[in-house]
């Protein structure tokens, strides 16, 4: 039909993988047998870290923002994640983003410890600005990549995601949640699919649950007590993921 794009049929060759914390990049590290590059692609002073490899017929680079020089911990957040892609996607020239990582989700939205998301779309809940159309822009709703093949052949649970830069959520956080009408939750993703958005370059988000925002127990309480074992579940996932991918194009996913 006049006027509809192209469908893009060249094969996916170069991917990113973004992750925000060591915790959870090292066993998708292990698992593609990735070395960490010794010459940095990003300026001298920054923490940002970078690991290589090759994986069947595919490039994975998987980076993450590294240790935050002032306070030593993870540099989570909307902030290094955003930064860290747009480096990453200037630098790499990939063909697939994938932000990898873990979230709280919603027992309410079918959610439980351990389970697997890919992202249909992103928003943010802490971004309050109400001034028509300022509103909107702070919300930030961004579709992730259309990916139903991948979601049917894997069998994936699908939902929206809400991010914040906040571990917690304050009673105005979680009234944004719910307009969001979010399945998970967590710190980085819809700043990633700002900058994939921006650049024009496909984004997929795989997710697995920590803890459950909506139960008994404190938030920071039970992710920190499920983080290694959920990351654990999350880079067989990734691997699942990447296996699918390996000798499509984007519009076969």
């Amino acid at each position: 039909m006049a006027g509809q794009p192209k469908p893009d049929i060249r094969p996916i060759l170069n991917i990113v993988i973004v992750v925000a914390m060591e915790t959870e990049a090292l066993p998708i590290v292990n698992r593609f047998r990735l070395t960490q590059h010794p010459r940095s692609l990003f300026p001298g002073r920054v923490p940002w870290v970078r690991y290589h490899g090759t994986y069947k017929d595919l490039s994975i680079n998987l980076i993450w923002p590294g240790k935050d020089p002032a306070s030593g911990v993870d540099s989570i957040g909307t902030i290094p994640s955003a930064l860290v892609t747009y480096a990453a996607i200037q630098a790499l020239q990939p063909d697939l983003i994938i932000n990898a990582g873990t979230t709280g989700g919603f027992k309410a939205k079918g959610a439980s410890i351990g389970d697997i998301f890919i992202i249909s779309d992103c928003a943010f809940h802490d971004r309050r600005i109400p001034i028509p159309g300022f509103d909107l822009y702070g919300v930030g709703l961004r579709k992730a990549f259309n990916t139903p093949n991948l979601i049917k052949e894997l069998n994936l649970k699908v939902g929206r995601l809400s991010t914040g830069d906040s571990l917690d959520m304050t009673l105005q956080d979680e009234s944004l949640i719910m307009a969001n009408d979010a399945t998970v939750i967590d710190m980085e993703g819809a700043a990633i699919a700002y900058v994939a958005d921006l650049l024009k370059v496909p984004a997929i988000f795989v997710k697995a649950v920590t803890n459950i925002v909506d139960g008994d127990k404190p938030i920071v309480e039970e992710f920190l007590e499920n983080l290694a074992a959920v990351a654990d579940v999350l880079d067989p996932a990734v691997e699942q993921v990447v296996n699918f991918i390996n000798g499509k194009s984007v519009s076969e996913l």
